[in-house]
């Protein structure tokens, strides 16, 4: 749904992206993510037509963006990381505003606005002034102006930036809903645990560059990652670890209390057969508990911190 080839765009000479190639699917949700200044903004500007490249190509849709602009602006919803109001508008009249914007008939616009402010559970604040939102209601407020159209496509830049921890919940909710709906999403977000909870894929850009595109699985592949639990013990650890450390499915064990830290082996990815084994040689298993890989660590350990 979205491709991008070898995309340039310079501010003087300073290079905000050099050379991107990055690819969304249709119907995921897609995690941008980098330091301020990597270029996630640029990009989202250029795919949204609001900014021109210097080089390089950007489709969405199979539309470049840089010569059928009219039609990609149809095809997509883009929010910015603040969003500006009208003050002097109720919440149902700057929606109806939007909607003419569009080119939405008269006689549709309230029934495609009732649905978005149903779709954003804005119902109950429709009648309010724009201004008179909390940070949270206006950020779902925007979501409602890039959904009255109806696009096949939404670039969310920053849409949880200093939300409270509920409204970051419902937001995360309604992403959730709207891939449940056919929608492509590509968002950006400094709260990398938001992301994981909800994208089906990241990708990762510093200085410009695309340093890492795909799964969580593939991040654990590319960092040779292995899957790794935490087992804890009544008693004594002491027999759980000889046990542990003599099997060919475990790559390493360390011991801190009553708690093992155990990596598996290649291919051995198995908390089943874990149990079975200790329970077998007459360990006592309190828990067991996967450890996942963290967006945050890999983030950490993919990027250099560098910034333009």
């Amino acid at each position: 749904m979205i491709e991008i080839k070898k995309l340039t765009r310079y501010y003087g000479q300073l290079a905000a992206l050099l050379d991107l190639d990055l690819m969304i699917e249709q119907g995921e949700i897609f995690g941008y993510i980098g330091p301020n200044g990597a270029g996630k903004t640029t990009t989202m500007r250029i795919l949204a037509t609001l900014l021109e490249p210097t080089s390089g190509l950007a489709f969405i849709d199979g539309l470049d963006v840089t010569k059928k602009g009219k039609q990609v602006r149809k095809t997509v919803g883009y929010m910015p990381d603040f969003m500006g109001v009208y003050d002097d508008l109720k919440v149902f009249e700057y929606l109806e505003f939007f909607a003419a914007a569009f080119g939405i008939p008269s006689r549709k616009r309230k029934g495609i606005v009732e649905g978005v402010l149903e779709l954003t559970d804005l119902d109950a604040k429709k009648q309010f002034a724009v201004d008179s939102l909390s940070r949270g209601m206006q950020q779902r407020l925007g979501l409602a102006r890039v959904l009255i159209h109806d696009p096949k496509v939404l670039i969310l830049d920053e849409p949880a930036s200093g939300l409270d921890p509920r409204a970051r919940i419902e937001i995360r909710e309604l992403l959730r809903e709207l891939k449940h709906m056919g929608k492509t999403i590509m968002i950006s977000s400094h709260i990398l645990s938001e992301l994981e909870e909800i994208c089906d894929n990241v990708g990762i850009i510093e200085h410009g560059q695309l340093v890492f595109s795909g799964s969580m699985e593939q991040i654990k592949q590319r960092l040779g990652l292995h899957a790794k639990v935490v087992v804890r013990v009544a008693g004594t650890p002491d027999t759980a670890l000889e046990l542990l450390s003599t099997l060919p499915e475990i790559a390493d064990v360390t011991c801190k209390g009553q708690d093992l830290s155990i990596t598996f082996a290649d291919g051995h990815e198995n908390d089943g057969f874990l149990a079975r084994t200790l329970v077998k040689a007459g360990v006592d298993v309190v828990a067991i508990e996967p450890q996942k890989l963290k967006l945050d660590d890999a983030f950490l350990q993919l990027t250099k911190g560098l910034v333009n």
